[in-house]
């Protein structure tokens, strides 16, 4: 059901705009490589590629069965050989250009299916399939360069996004400007140095403690034989944990001494090294000085391990008393040798050049974002095109052997490791440049890899391309000039996608910056106060369409709130949009020969267009629900209209076509038949919107508000084009304002046309 409350709206949306006059791309792909394809089919000991195709065929008919308007002539699958194969040809492009290389990287890895895992598959730090710890490994891998990209991406101003989806964005890139700074090891190990990044190098005087990730390369090499057990052990306690649990704001701040001291660069003072699970080593140097005065993190650890708390930004009327808490203000430095006494702002810019005088540190921007890494140790998904030789080294696969196929009708072992480790045919081939006997790469890339550019595809399928789309037909229809999908995306698929349009903008592929120029987010499907989720919670559409109809779900769903903030679904509410439709359907059925051929038909004529106005504004605006609400009432009205025969035949006859087209992007089906029935064209959805005139919405009359001395005193009827001077006389003349006025001089006449007229009076 949460794929028709994503779906059915848009489509909404799609027709609508087609109705309105627009050319209109709405097409529809499938998703279909990466884990959660792999895992399912090997829940069910099914072959991934027939679990896949068999899923796009049930699919294929829901879409079909909910009404939507896609070009199916357009259908992506990213699964088969002719779109991934461009998946392939892009990677080669990437490292042709630098934008991908490799390199270790840090993976979950099982020790007992001796194979990585995703972080979905890791749970409470165990395997979710065998229940073994899960530690964490270094193993060489395949990244993109889209920290290259950074700075580019964090300009948003010309994309017509949600600011909670920009500002998602900004704070996943997370650029800070700062200083990094090297602190020298005790007993000098090889010259290797902590390097840590501040944005606060005012404080520089008030660490008392830096702290290493437990991943740190140096862990290893610094801490004492004393401290070896138990760093070890916290080492190990820290793999089992997840990123996201160890940076919680909500978790205490935890550590480990290493007995290993390093030099302040500036004071010379021997500062204790720690390990601390809620440093991340992807994230700037994987290092932290600690400053317990000025930061609350470090205050509370500082606390914890009965670390010195030294004050050098002092806060307003500070004499020297210890700190309740961390002071993170500006203030004046104190306890800096010979900074003391300038603002800290002022300080950090005189440290700052102390330290690049003495080459102990520099500037520096950095960012939360890493490089994307694309490995992955499965089966399911894009193989990469890299072939490795004992002489050569790594060779990229030529383009024009391209795709690299991915073998099919393959088991899996119970061990975990993905079938191409152990695929004799697959694994062995010859080197590209000396012929000679070499090994395929066996990960495959990430399955976001398929979604940052099938945009482009879409715009261009033809598959029997040399390159991978069409220029002139992406100039044709390119960027995507409106996108509707989950906030849920927002620092994966959206960024990716950001980041790969720009690469292929600057590898010559196209000449536009951003892929979605505008974007609409639905919101979330609540049943019983819980999201409504194809995981936990699940409500499946196919039995309540057999019961009501595509076109009753549809309008359900469309009803239950703004699209954008989502809504709560309920067993009976879905009857009042059934009921409404069969009025409409009873509507189109009323024998219109009862009714005279002319009619005072000004009332409903004035409403027809009121309505137009109003479901025209909404639905451009995504207000499905408010534009449903509206044809409810417009339906009440006509009915009522008909029973009391208030209506002309011609006016009934134009009345029941505009409801049927402002019904038709909502509830096609229907639409289309009462369309027919009614003697139309075919089809309703290849007609235009109803057009309304502003000067039939007018009202003939308008309500003056009367003002007293700004007080509101009466309230008048006159004629919507009536002169100032005679609307000043008909409101003295009403026995209200006659009675306030009485014994009073008028002193100002403040008149707002069509609105409001004030009279400020004192006594005579």
């Amino acid at each position: 059901m949460g794929h028709w409350y994503a779906f059915a709206p848009a489509d909404a949306h799609a027709r609508f705009m087609r109705m309105q006059g627009f050319n209109v791309m709405h097409p529809q792909g499938f998703d279909s490589f990466g884990l959660p394809a792999e895992n399912a089919a090997i829940e069910r000991g099914a072959d991934p590629k027939d679990w896949t195709y068999d899923n796009i065929d049930n699919f294929r008919r829901q879409f079909r069965e909910m009404g939507t308007s896609y070009d199916w002539n357009r259908e992506l699958i990213t699964s088969s050989p002719e779109y991934y194969k461009w998946n392939q040809y892009f990677f080669l492009q990437f490292l042709k250009n630098d934008l991908a290389y490799r390199k270790e990287g840090q993976a979950n890895w099982c020790t007992k299916c001796q194979t990585t895992l995703a972080n979905e598959q890791v749970k409470d730090g165990s395997c979710e399939r065998c229940e073994s710890v899960v530690e964490k490994k270094f193993l060489p891998q395949w990244f993109f360069r889209i920290t290259k990209y950074a700075d580019e991406l964090l300009n948003m101003d010309l994309i017509e996004w949600p600011e909670k989806i920009k500002i998602m964005q900004k704070n996943w890139i997370g650029k800070s400007q700062g200083v990094t700074v090297s602190f020298d090891i005790e007993n000098n190990l090889d010259g290797e140095k902590i390097e840590t990044f501040t944005t606060r190098i005012d404080t520089l005087f008030g660490v008392t403690f830096v702290v290493l990730a437990p991943e740190h390369f140096l862990v290893n090499k610094i801490v004492h034989p004393d401290y070896v057990e138990d760093v070890n052990k916290y080492v190990k306690d820290s793999n089992k944990k997840s990123e996201i649990d160890r940076t919680s704001t909500d978790r205490e701040k935890t550590g480990v001494n290493t007995g290993a001291y390093c030099i302040n660069p500036l004071s010379g003072e021997r500062v204790p090294i720690f390990i601390g699970d809620y440093v991340l080593s992807t994230y700037g140097t994987g290092a932290v000085m600690g400053v317990p005065a000025h930061d609350e993190r470090d205050f509370k650890f500082a606390k914890k391990y009965n670390l010195e708390i030294r004050v050098v930004v002092s806060p307003e009327q500070w004499n020297g008393e210890e700190l309740d808490e961390a002071w993170t203000h500006s203030g004046i430095q104190v306890n800096s040798s010979q900074f003391n006494g300038v603002k800290n702002e002022e300080a950090k810019k005189l440290i700052t050049k102390e330290l690049e005088k003495n080459n102990y540190g520099y500037k520096t921007d950095t960012f939360h974002l890493r490089d994307w890494l694309v490995s992955r140790q499965r089966y399911w998904g894009t193989p990469i095109p890299i072939v490795y030789c004992d002489i050569c080294g790594v060779v990229p696969v030529p383009e024009d052997e391209l795709p690299v196929l991915l073998p099919e009708k393959i088991s899996f072992d119970n061990d975990g490791k993905s079938p191409l480790t152990k695929m004799e045919e697959f694994l062995n081939t010859k080197c590209p440049k000396c012929m000679n006997n070499a090994t395929r790469e066996t990960d495959t890339l990430d399955t976001f890899v398929c979604s940052s550019w099938y945009h482009l595809r879409f715009a261009s399928p033809d598959f029997n391309l040399i390159e991978p789309f069409e220029k002139e037909k992406l100039n044709s229809w390119l960027p995507v000039s409106h996108y509707m999908g989950g906030a849920e995306h927002a620092v994966m698929h959206l960024l990716y996608a950001r980041f790969f349009n720009k690469a292929l903008r600057d590898l010559g592929y196209i000449n536009f910056d951003e892929p979605y120029s505008k974007l609409t987010n639905q919101g979330m499907l609540i049943k019983n106060h819980k999201k409504i989720s194809k995981r936990s919670n699940p409500l499946t559409p196919d039995p309540i369409v057999e019961k009501f109809g595509a076109d009753t779900l549809r309008c359900y769903l469309m009803f239950l709130g703004p699209w954008d903030q989502g809504g709560d679904w309920s067993d009976s509410g879905i009857n009042g949009i059934r009921r409404w439709l069969t009025k409409v359907w009873d509507l189109v059925h009323k024998d219109s020969s009862l009714l005279l051929e002319t009619k005072n038909d000004k009332e409903l004529i004035t409403l027809s267009n009121i309505v137009t106005k109003k479901v025209i504004s909404d639905m451009e605006a995504f207000k499905f629900n408010t534009s449903i609400s509206t044809l409810m009432e417009y339906a009440s009205e006509l009915l009522k209209n008909f029973e009391n025969k208030s209506v002309s035949k011609k006016v009934w006859n134009q009345s029941i076509d505009r409801i049927l087209l402002h019904i038709a992007p909502l509830a096609p089906h229907i639409a289309e038949e009462l369309w027919e029935i009614k003697g139309n064209k075919y089809s309703i959805h290849q007609s235009y919107t109803p057009n309304y005139d502003e000067s039939l919405i007018i009202s003939e009359n308008v309500t003056i508000v009367v003002q007293i001395n700004g007080k509101v005193r009466d309230q008048v009827q006159v004629q919507n084009n009536a002169q100032e001077n005679d609307v000043i006389n008909l409101c003295k003349s009403t026995k209200k304002i006659q009675e306030y006025l009485n014994g009073m001089k008028i002193i100002k006449t403040i008149y707002i046309p069509g609105k409001i007229l004030n009279f400020v009076v004192k006594a005579n």
